[in-house]
């Protein structure tokens, strides 16, 4: 009997996975996700996409949930399930536009505005962990190539805040 591993292609066998920048990437960007999860979880009592979310509406940079799908890569399904379950707990409200009847824009409420505050702390405090050791220059220089990988990719990239 054969096992899969003795199908398997010299590349495919040798490929050295944890130097692939792009494995690397995203087991990063998975830690600090699950991070930012567990004191989502712990202190806010909601998912760290539900706060991101609200996080998003609360400053200003989606007031649509078609802007939520597009920054969050999501389908508009998905993004209307979560909405419904923010606005079930009361943190924010679906408000019809006075400009265009069609839209309706979202709205916190001032639950969900507490929520969307301690956004920052939170991110802060779990990169933080995630960086310590790093010099504010290597942390600088990281930033600096993030947005580069962003603007070949395609991604809008906003400038240092």
């Amino acid at each position: 009997m054969t096992h899969s591993s003795d199908r398997l292609s010299a590349e495919v066998r040798d490929f050295q996975l944890d130097e692939a920048v792009g494995y690397l990437l995203g087991r990063a960007k998975s830690s600090i996700s699950n991070l930012v999860s567990q004191r989502t979880m712990k202190e806010l009592g909601i998912t760290s996409t539900q706060a991101s979310m609200l996080f998003m509406i609360g400053s200003g940079r989606c007031e649509l949930a078609a802007e939520l799908a597009r920054h969050y890569g999501i389908d508009a399904s998905a993004v209307t399930r979560l909405i419904d379950r923010l606005e079930k707990r009361k943190l924010l409200s679906r408000v019809r536009s006075s400009e265009d009847r069609r839209a309706v824009r979202l709205q916190l409420t001032e639950q969900g505005y507490e929520i969307a505050a301690r956004m920052p702390e939170i991110f802060c405090g779990v990169v933080d962990k995630a960086l310590d050791g790093f010099t504010p220059e290597e942390v600088g220089f990281l930033k600096s190539m993030l947005r580069r990988i962003l603007a070949n990719t395609g991604e809008s990239v906003e400038g240092p805040r």
